[in-house]
């Protein structure tokens, strides 16, 4: 082989290296950009006039007549809550364990024993729930494991306080669509602005109110 033909074939390999490093690039950058997009779409959809329309997510009974001794009970639930997912959009695991056993033995304290036979067979499901979830949390060092077990508290705690109208103060139920890889994941908030309790600094604001409980 001759010598210029050595050189043509390693400038034709050069070429060709650099031409798939700019390819591979480029498909980089556009993927971060489409990303960056999603991101800002939703943020868009959190702080829009339109976003201020709710359905209705969570299905629950109307258990509103109940009396006023677990109302309070399940609104001292519901304040454990709260204090839990404010540890975890600080993203503060230590805390978060200790609220988390608040919510264990908030849950613990309500007395279902004088309610109707339906109305006790639906608050005992979602205290288990309750107290199955908030155990993995309080049993977890690991922050994204207790973020794991954050979708099925919130769903029972906001679906408990909503039957049996317990509490007086609004309620916003949020959902963010890149929580649990992606699957989504909904929490509980007192303040309509998103603070997201499975991104924590990462995503901040990423999220949307789905239903609003006066």
């Amino acid at each position: 082989m001759t010598l210029r033909s050595i050189q043509r074939i390693t400038i034709t390999g050069a070429l060709v290296a650099a031409f798939s490093f700019t390819a591979c690039t480029e498909k980089q950058q556009e993927s971060a950009d489409t990303a960056q997009e999603q991101h800002q779409a939703m943020n868009h959809e959190a702080m829009s006039p339109e976003s201020t329309t709710h359905n209705t997510v969570a299905d629950a009974p109307d258990y509103a007549a109940a009396a006023d001794p677990i109302k309070q009970q399940v609104a001292q639930l519901l304040g454990s809550y709260l204090k839990l997912k404010d540890a975890l959009v600080a993203t503060d695991p230590q805390v978060a364990k200790t609220e988390a056993q608040a919510v264990l033995t908030a849950a613990g304290n309500v007395d279902v024993a004088g309610l109707t036979a339906e109305q006790q067979q639906f608050a005992t499901e979602k205290l288990e729930k309750i107290k199955q979830s908030a155990s993995g949390i309080a049993g977890a060092a690991d922050v994204a494991v207790q973020r794991n077990h954050f979708e099925a508290l919130s769903e029972a705690t906001f679906t408990l306080a909503k039957a049996f109208d317990a509490t007086s103060e609004t309620l916003y139920y949020q959902f963010c669509p890149m929580a649990n890889n992606n699957e989504g994941g909904y929490w509980v908030s007192a303040e309509k602005e998103i603070r997201n309790p499975y991104m924590g600094e990462a995503m901040l604001t990423c999220g949307s109110t789905e239903e609003v409980l006066n």
